[in-house]
This record gives C-alpha cells, structure tokens and sequence, in this order.
C-alpha cells in the first residue's frame, strides 16, 4: 500500500516546464477590466499564503506569474498566469499542470477567477 502512494506521489509530482505549459490547452481564458499590474497583484495577494511566492516576469505588454507546486515546490511550475494589456484592461490565460486530471487542486483556478472582477 504504501509503495502504491509513493508510485502515485512520483506520477502526481513529475515535473512540467513552463514551456510545457505554455503548449498546453488553457484551462481558463477571460479577459477583466484591471490593468495587468492590477490583476497581477491581486493573484499574487490571494495565492501568497497557500502556494508561497509567485514568480513575475514581463512579457510583453503584460506580466507572466509562474505559480509553484503545492505541495512539492521546486519541482517546476504547477500553473502559468500569462496576463496581456487589452485596451485599458487585459486578458488572461492560465495554464495548469494536469490540466485534463479532475482532482487537481482548484485554488489557483478559484484565486484567478476572483480577481477578475474582485478586489
């Protein structure tokens, strides 16, 4: 029993890219009234206690927020926030590990869809 949860922590655990995940499906994809400062932050507020730091990188006109694992960082990204100027506000796509895995954790998706037009 016990080898079966550590085979299924390796498999769960494995490590994705961030260009991995920018070449997978996007799981969410909106566009919000905030400037990509504005979403930035506020993803990054509400994600800070339960995921730890959030790397930010410029990318384009836009931010890129690389979210850590749970509960194994390190070991690559678990999602990737890619938020671009659109007008006065902007556009967001997330992309998240195991993507297609119903029993992924949801706090990202929930924290990203609350700051679309939350504070």
């Amino acid at each position: 029993m016990k080898w079966m949860v550590a085979a299924l922590c390796l498999a769960l655990g494995g490590c994705a890219s961030v260009s991995e995940l920018e070449q997978s499906r996007e799981t969410l994809e909106v566009i919000s009234g905030k400037t990509p400062r504005e979403f930035a932050d506020c993803v990054k507020q509400r994600l800070a206690e339960s995921r730890g730091p959030l790397e930010e990188e410029k990318h384009g006109e836009g931010l890129r927020l690389i979210v850590p694992q749970k509960l194994t960082p390190g070991t690559g990204p678990a999602a990737l926030v890619d938020i671009g100027k659109r007008g006065s506000g902007s556009s967001i796509k997330l992309h998240e590990r195991l993507n297609n895995f119903p029993l992924r954790p949801g706090d990202v998706r929930t924290q990203v869809t609350e700051c679309i037009s939350g504070s």
